[in-house]
């Protein structure tokens, strides 16, 4: 109620006049009159003097004034803002994405989103998957993308498939067969990177559920450095597809088939709070990431683009 005190008294101020105010407020002159006096009464002083002239502020009124006036302007801003984002035409999309997601998935999904709502604000938070979910669990971030996790307050929305696959550089002598047994892996100086990381813990279980316990490492902090490694000649390694598709496209990795073990897919999801509602930013990214889950989206985007979604295997997030 208060709110609507405040401008039945910024329209008498500005107008010095109650029936004019009452008027221009689409109310009856003892309504506004009523409202003026419960804010008199609220704040302990008078705010107005009847005169000749018609209403006055009194010494309390005018320094009440600017205070009323920040108060609806800032009123009317918060309105600006919600209007904006309801329409999209500005408000903010905050995500906490795992490093492997930042860096090979995230990039083509927000040239699409800023591309469609060029006036939204974005910004990305990265840290292990755990990390993630901590950060969407403290409403730090509004979405989080990560691997499957699963928690009683969040919400898990599929996104893609990436999968595990072992790399060598090209003169490797697996190259000429394109396939390799997790055996003859095991010979091969293995480049692990980010033991916190879960594609370590896949690596690891991958090799001991062959029977493989004890092997040569090189072991690196992050995917690139990975890479780097293998491209000359320091090893093997078992990286996300997705982290590894430019580099075989330009024939600097290939890709070898492991005869005598599964494919290792690990689904990455969209994590949300459950109590929360979705601001629109959120659900316009989201169906984003849906439609580029479709060949003919990902055919629109650039070849590199398309290219690279094309390995990602993205679910439709709406069933």
């Amino acid at each position: 109620m208060l709110f609507k005190q405040i401008e039945c008294f910024l329209a008498v101020a500005r107008l010095g006049n109650v029936s004019r105010a009452a008027e221009e407020m689409f109310l009856t002159q003892p309504t506004l009159t009523a409202r003026i006096k419960a804010l008199e009464e609220e704040l302990g002083a008078q705010l107005f003097a009847r005169t000749s002239r018609g209403m006055r502020l009194t010494e309390a009124g005018k320094e009440f004034l600017p205070h009323a006036e920040r108060v609806m302007k800032s009123v009317e801003e918060g309105r600006r803002k919600i209007e904006e984002l309801n329409g999209l035409t500005g408000g903010r999309l905050v995500i906490g994405s795992s490093p492997g997601v930042s860096t090979y998935a995230l990039p083509a999904l927000l040239e699409r989103f800023s591309g469609a709502y060029p006036k939204v604000s974005i910004s990305v938070r990265t840290g292990h998957s755990e990390d993630v979910l901590q950060m969407v669990l403290d409403d730090e971030v509004q979405l989080g993308l990560a691997r499957e996790i699963e928690h009683a307050e969040v919400e898990s929305i599929p996104l893609y498939e990436d999968e595990l696959v072992l790399v060598v550089y090209p003169e490797h002598a697996f190259t000429e067969k394109g396939t390799a047994t997790l055996g003859e892996v095991s010979r091969e100086q293995i480049v692990m990177f980010d033991t916190a990381s879960s594609y370590y813990g896949l690596t690891r279980d991958l090799l001991r559920k062959a029977g493989v316990t004890r092997f040569r490492t090189l072991e690196l902090d992050n995917i690139e450095a990975a890479k780097r490694m293998v491209e000359h000649r320091l090893g093997v390694a078992f990286l996300p597809r997705t982290a590894v598709v430019r580099a075989v496209e330009a024939g600097r990795l290939c890709i070898i088939e492991l005869e005598d073990a599964p494919r290792t897919r690990r689904p990455i999801v969209a994590l949300r709070r459950k109590d929360l509602p979705s601001p629109p930013p959120v659900e316009a990214f989201l169906e984003i990431a849906s439609q580029m889950g479709q060949k003919k989206s990902r055919a629109e985007l650039s070849p590199a683009l398309a290219a690279e979604f094309e390995n990602l295997q993205l679910m439709d997030l709406f069933t």
